[in-house]
């Protein structure tokens, strides 16, 4: 049976992320999560046109966005990676079967490392996730991720950050909150803010840290009793469950 022209048209994929203004937005917030008027800046091109094509990528769901915690009116936009990952292995898959996309585990990817690299995690209260993001990055990264966490205005680890990492096989209840004054002498490789709000002190570090952007709502905000926000920290842990594997990827690529 003859294969239709339209059979063998390019996959939606390749059709999007083939365009240079949406791949560069791609590019962009594969880096950080970013703000329109930021990615308007590091483009060089209009408001408009910017929004035209970060509508585009939104309607395949290849972008998502939040409100800005810090200011409301605002927005930041980030790269949803699982779904741009399924969308990446179907289009290799559609040229050729033995083309689908398979990724090797995070620390397999790490093993030739020469040193370890430092990652510091920063959110406002150092209470749930910045502390989550620092245990799974030293779990995933298999020895070779020497993370560490602290706020801006630091308060007592929450319980259900305790409890959503236990779940997970992982222990913090041994862990204090720190503010990020503790390591403003220390050098880094990469400083990633979890918050809106961390973002806007978070102070220089000495080394010339790769800064990264996760806009990650606080779960202790969703209201109400312990047992009623535990869900939201869920969701918090499963986001950076999801994250971090994709941040250990550059790192593997970028760093020595």
């Amino acid at each position: 049976m003859a294969t239709s022209l339209a059979d063998r048209s390019p996959p939606s994929f390749l059709r999007l992320a083939g365009h240079p203004i949406r791949w560069r937005l791609l590019s962009e917030l594969g880096r950080s999560d970013r703000r329109v008027r930021e990615l308007c800046a590091l483009l060089e091109l209009p408001q408009n046109l910017v929004s035209y094509h970060l509508g585009r990528l939104r309607a395949e769901r290849m972008v998502a966005w939040r409100r800005s915690s810090a200011d409301g009116r605002d927005a930041y936009y980030r790269l949803e990676l699982d779904r741009c990952g399924e969308l990446l292995a179907g289009a290799g898959a559609a040229l050729h079967p033995g083309l689908g996309l398979v990724l090797s585990p995070p620390h397999a990817r790490m093993e030739h490392r020469r040193r370890a690299t430092r990652v510091l995690f920063l959110c406002t209260g150092n209470s749930a996730r910045s502390q989550i993001a620092e245990a799974l990055a030293e779990r995933l990264g298999g020895g070779v991720i020497e993370a560490r966490s602290a706020g801006s205005r630091p308060k007592p680890l929450h319980a259900n950050a305790v409890r959503v990492m236990r779940a997970r096989g992982i222990d913090i209840a041994g862990q204090r909150s720190k503010n990020l004054d503790e390591f403003i002498g220390e050098r880094f490789d990469y400083v990633i803010t979890l918050c809106d709000r961390v973002r806007e002190v978070c102070p220089e570090f000495g080394g010339h840290p790769d800064l990264i952007h996760w806009s990650i709502a606080d779960p202790a905000q969703s209201g109400g009793t312990d047992a009623q926000t535990y869900p939201a920290f869920e969701r918090t842990a499963d986001e950076l469950a999801l994250r971090i594997p994709f941040l250990l990827g550059l790192i593997a690529t970028t760093r020595g």
